[in-house]
């Protein structure tokens, strides 16, 4: 079996793996590999595409949550559970208001 291999870093910095070891690790066109700094130098192993399927997921919903923030679409941040509270009563009795005014 195969064990180490050299390879190029190219001009874009691709590097491609050696026939040998894509064959040994099953890699397949499109597979994703999650790249690792080590101290002796960098780790290549497979990523499981749930992981990176969550982690898009993520992102996704940190941005939307950074949108909502910039927007004033939500509340916070507070100091304490009870000054939550205080602004959740707040809104409510706000609300409350909003609703007899337009019966």
């Amino acid at each position: 079996m195969v064990g180490a291999a050299t390879a190029k870093v190219g001009p874009k910095f691709e590097v491609v793996i050696p026939k040998e070891l894509r064959r040994a690790a099953k890699l397949k066109v499109g597979d994703f590999l999650h790249a690792e700094l080590r101290s002796n130098g960098i780790l290549l192993k497979p990523a499981a595409i749930k992981q990176i399927k969550f982690k898009n997921e993520l992102k996704r919903h940190l941005r939307d949550a950074e949108e909502d923030r910039k927007r004033g679409l939500v509340y916070g941040p507070f100091e304490s559970a009870e000054e939550l509270l205080d602004s959740l009563h707040k809104g409510v009795k706000r609300l409350r208001k909003r609703s007899h005014r337009r019966a």
